[in-house]
């Protein structure tokens, strides 16, 4: 039991060491293809939120009231 414990700590300690030294980057065209899609997608969706955001400034800087 004594001896169990501090080998236990030496190989978690040491796990790090075991760690794979070469980049694990390999997309491939259908990662970049599903990211440009997405990008696609915000870019869009840019155009409806300036249109929004000018039509809420509009709104605040007129000085007629809206009847219900």
């Amino acid at each position: 039991m004594k001896k169990i414990i501090p080998t236990t700590v030496a190989t978690l300690a040491a796990s790090p060491a075991f760690a794979a030294s070469a980049q694990a980057s390999h997309s491939g065209i259908l990662t970049w293809a599903f990211l440009g899609l997405c990008g696609l997608i915000v870019a869009s969706q840019l155009i409806p939120a300036t249109m929004l955001l000018i039509g809420i400034g509009k709104g605040l800087a007129s000085k007629e009231v809206a009847e219900h």
